[in-house]
């Protein structure tokens, strides 16, 4: 489990052919404090393991659905990438829980600057819309952003200039991809409310319900 916050920006510095996959060397330093193989590292918002550590990065592998789902099939040697360690129980909650299990891959149709902050526009696929609210949580390519603005399937953010300096955001440009992960307490809702319907359940869990609470 992750929060959003991206705390390193490494890159990308070797890319190896597996069987069924891939392995990928990431340059990294603050990773690297106590990180152990088998750790899951958030990378652009992808869950992955580290399966070997070097003095200056680590390794990851993947494979199967991973370079199915996400962007990291098209990823290039020097991209810069978010980075993210796994959540400790004691740690502080400051963005929202992502698993870094992407849903999805959606793509950058416009960026730009108003003022001090920027305004950031990502389509995004049609079958994730229903789990996202305006001021509603949602992750792109890790990192943890609030949905300021909704219009037919793009999903626009206001980003601070903060996020934009300590994130890859800043080398993103219109058409380039990013990985999408919906908020999972959305997901079990519908889950929820689709279970009640179907078993005829009289559960106090109704989407009327939730309205009045705010959701």
């Amino acid at each position: 489990m992750f929060t959003g916050l991206i705390e390193e920006v490494g890159t990308l510095a070797r890319i190896e052919t597996i069987a069924g996959g891939k392995r990928l060397f990431i340059t990294a330093r603050r990773m690297l404090e106590d990180a152990r193989v088998d750790d899951s590292m958030a990378v652009n918002g992808v869950c992955l393991t580290v399966v070997r550590l070097a003095n200056n990065g680590f390794w990851v592998d993947a494979v199967g659905e991973t370079l199915t789902k996400t962007t990291v099939g098209s990823w290039t040697i020097g991209q810069a990438l978010n980075l993210e360690r796994a959540l400790r129980l004691a740690d502080r909650l400051g963005g929202h829980l992502v698993q870094g299990h992407v849903n999805g891959v959606g793509r950058v149709v416009a960026l730009q600057k108003l003022g001090e902050n920027y305004a950031l526009d990502v389509e995004v696929p049609t079958e994730l819309l229903r789990y996202i609210i305006l001021e509603g949580s949602i992750a792109l390519d890790g990192i943890s952003l609030t949905v300021a603005r909704l219009q037919g399937n793009r999903v626009g953010i206001s980003v601070i200039p903060h996020t934009m300096q300590a994130t890859n955001l800043s080398t993103k440009k219109v058409g380039d991809l990013l990985n999408v992960e919906v908020d999972v307490l959305a997901k079990y809702v519908e889950r929820l409310l689709a279970f009640d319907q179907k078993q005829g359940s009289k559960s106090k869990l109704t989407e009327a319900w939730l309205k009045q609470l705010g959701f």
